[in-house]
């Protein structure tokens, strides 16, 4: 074949062995040696428009129970972690109060609040029916609210009900005016106890804003900072703090409160909400299992998945949805309603899926749907009375079908109301915003203490966490495969262009390696912030050379390899470095819209280096290492992480990165989560069997990274190193060689 330009000149650089000294070059950026041809860019599925909420949410059901118990427990560890939950956050005592009980014809009401963090107050009411039967335990059913306007307030007026009696939506005037306060008064009348408690920002819920919890828009310069953040700030993002995972767990601890009260049946509880209110409900029965019975109304689908802001966290719905979320309730009682909205579709697309998912565990009628499309968004009487009869057929209530609900007396605000002069409301605003992020962070930095003490415990929650964080590992990599593009004979050393096409995710990288006159000794990866270009320096006179430090290995008998990452070479159209990241096309500055959907870049480019190491490792290299330098090694430190040993050793330069004091949502380093977890040095912690050459770090910040390869048996397996950029860079090639030689 004919040589081009580029490829004749770095022939020249290795044929005359030329090793002069970095000074005398600059990083090469044009004539490099490309796979592809020139304006071609890499067939790849990530240079396509990214996926927002309102893309399609497919469920694919599992074959066998064993096949489905596995991706049960990736999902469901992927929904705890986004949500902040993992590890769970200590249960603080609740302090509950309950007080002004306001007596009705076969039910009481009562007003409650308790902490579910210290300070940080759920608010609601208990509805409770009148004959308790002596010492009989009643069904419990959590009922969270949704969207409506006041939320457990809300009224929707005299001339709307109307209209909905006229449609057939609702039977009483007056009870139709609040079918958030029906369906509670009649579980209650059915023999159920019942908590209809506010979503944050709703009703009695004053601390954070419902300004701020749902219709959060725009950055706030004063909460974004490295201490002392707020909510939906890079700093709480990079440690999983959002409105979504707050709500959840006041869930949490609401089924905590009911399960304490004497007369609920533990046996017996039953979660059901509609849109906002159906997304706490799956949400809750997904990761909880006290649950028993389920019906989430208008809210799971294959389209839109939440437009609320407390209804997305960064990292939860990648590859997934809420028909699975859903799904993860199985065997257990579900029961589901549709409408003319997002949901409208679920009959065709979404319910054959779960029915199926159900039949192969053995429960088909354990499922259900309600199909209304001839009603918009709702939880009418009509989506009630559905749900009505599921609860009394699953809870054995006894009671005659079709169960008719009645008229009740409406509660107004102030009798719903938990706060009075004798029970004040909470202090809220950003101080109290602040000090309950920084508790949390303290706590889950508590939490993650204690299960280092453990090495099973300490891999299960720390390498479990980053296993997320990072959402790749190597067994999760798939099928790679490789197209050879051109190999050029230098003198005994070869020049090879691949692109290697990861089957499985639709991904497809440029990469190019440098092999020895002799036959490999093993594989070092060269990453670089430039890419495979970072193989390469330019002289002053334009001529293209191998980097003096990849041509030491490469003389040392090593094959190097050199890809261009996500937005790095060949997938830049202009050839400009990419400066900040791309976000979905939403004007609210809220992370989770754009990364509770896709990874990250940092992520992303982490992916890739896995697939890199699928492709070297199926080609029978046997000792595999990886260099990260010069703003290449928290990459590379991610990549170990996950790779479970299949990179053998690796020399990281950090430069002192964290995660943390990234304090832009476009930056290219930006990751949800990649504080919460010790920041980079978790990750460095949980590189066993990996060895280690870490520069940029000190003493103290390696401690816990010295603990592990202690418990794992390779005290000498970490190396920490200092010096200057060159003293660093000729230190880790030197220490690279030498493992290869071991």
């Amino acid at each position: 074949m004919s040589l081009t330009s580029a490829s004749f000149l770095v022939r020249t650089a290795v044929l005359s062995g030329t090793l002069a000294l970095l000074s005398e070059f600059v990083p090469a950026c044009a004539g490099v040696p490309r796979a592809l041809p020139e304006g071609q860019l890499p067939n790849d599925v990530r240079l396509q428009p990214l996926k927002d909420l309102d893309g399609y949410f497919p469920f694919a059901p599992c074959n066998s129970v064993e096949e489905w118990n596995r991706r049960a427990e990736r999902v469901r560890r992927q929904m705890l972690v986004a949500l902040g939950l993992w590890p769970m956050p200590t249960r603080t005592p609740l302090n509950a109060v309950i007080h002004g009980k306001i007596d009705r014809d076969n039910y009481t009401v009562e007003k409650v609040y308790f902490e579910s963090l210290p300070g940080f107050y759920v608010t609601g009411n208990l509805y409770r029916p009148k004959d308790s039967s002596g010492d009989k335990r009643r069904p419990g059913i959590l009922s969270p609210h949704g969207h409506w306007n006041d939320g457990r307030f809300h009224d929707a007026g005299a001339e709307a009900v109307k209209r909905e009696i006229v449609e057939g939506a609702e039977r009483f005037e007056e009870g139709g005016r609040s079918p958030l306060q029906a369906r509670c008064v009649q579980l209650a009348r059915m023999g159920c106890v019942v908590f209809h408690y506010d979503m944050i920002g709703y009703a009695d819920s004053v601390q954070i804003s419902q300004a701020l919890a749902h219709g959060f828009s725009k950055q706030r310069p004063e909460m974004n900072t490295e201490e002392n953040w707020g909510l939906f700030s890079p700093a709480a993002e990079a440690r999983f703090q959002s409105v979504m995972g707050l709500q959840t767990w006041n869930s949490i601890r609401a089924l905590d409160f009911l399960l304490s009260l004497p007369d609920v049946d533990p046996d017996r509880i039953g979660v059901t909400g509609a849109s906002g209110g159906g997304t706490q409900t799956f949400i809750l029965c997904a990761i909880d299992p006290r649950p028993t019975l389920a019906f989430p109304a208008v809210m799971v689908s294959t389209a839109m998945q939440g437009g609320c802001t407390c209804e997305n966290a960064c990292g939860l719905r990648m590859g997934t949805g809420n028909v699975e979320f859903a799904a993860l309730f199985a065997p257990k009682p579900l029961g589901l309603t549709s409408a003319y909205d997002w949901t409208k579709e679920m009959s065709t697309k979404g319910f054959p899926e779960l029915k199926q998912h159900y039949t192969m565990l053995g429960h088909p009628d354990n499922v259900m749907i309600k199909c209304a499309e001839h009603f918009g968004h709702n939880y009418n009487y009509v989506s009630r009375a559905a749900m009505y009869s599921w609860v009394n057929r699953h809870f054995k209530l006894g009671i005659p079908e079709p169960v008719i609900e009645s008229d009740y007396k409406r509660l107004s605000r102030a009798e719903m109301s938990v706060w009075d002069e004798q029970h004040p409301k909470p202090e809220g605003g950003p101080d109290f915003e602040r000090r309950l992020l920084k508790y949390l962070n303290e706590d889950s930095t508590k939490l993650l203490r204690e299960a280092e003490k453990d090495a099973g415990t300490f891999r299960r929650v720390w390498a479990g966490g980053i296993d997320i964080v990072i959402g790749r590992n190597l067994a999760e990599t798939g099928e790679v495969s490789a197209t050879h593009k051109s190999s050029i004979d230098m003198g005994g050393t070869a020049v090879e262009t691949l692109i290697l096409k990861n089957q499985t995710h639709g991904e497809e990288l440029p990469v190019i390696l440098l092999r020895p006159k002799q036959s490999a000794r093993g594989t070092v990866v060269w990453v670089d912030t430039n890419g495979k270009a970072g193989l390469f320096v330019s002289a002053a006179n334009g001529e293209i050379k191998t980097r003096p430090e990849v041509q030491e290995l490469v003389e040392a008998g090593l094959t190097v390899a050199g890809v261009d990452l996500l937005f790095q070479g060949e997938f830049l159209a202009d050839g400009k470095q990419v400066t900040r990241t791309r976000r979905v096309n939403n004007p609210r500055e809220a992370a989770a819209y754009t990364f509770g959907y896709n990874h990250s870049l940092f992520a992303q480019r982490v992916h890739d280096l896995l697939t890199l190491t699928r492709h070297l490792k199926n080609q029978g290299t046997a000792k595999l290492g990886m260099a990260g330098l010069d703003g290449a090694g928290p990459w590379v430190a991610a990549a170990v992480a996950q790779s479970g040993g299949a990179i053998q050793f690796a020399a990281v330069d950090t430069g002192g990165f964290r995660f943390g004091k990234v304090l832009d949502l476009q930056h290219v380093d930006f990751l949800p989560g990649g504080a919460k977890y010790g920041d980079l040095p978790g990750m460095l912690a949980i590189a066993p069997p990996t060895k280690l050459w870490v520069a940029g770090e000190t003493d103290e910040s390696l401690s816990l990274a010295r603990r592990q390869f202690v418990a794992a048996g390779q005290p000498d397996g970490l190396l920490r190193w200092e010096g200057t950029d060159a003293e660093v860079r000729r230190a880790a090639v030197r220490w690279l060689i030498g493992q290869v030689r071991l």
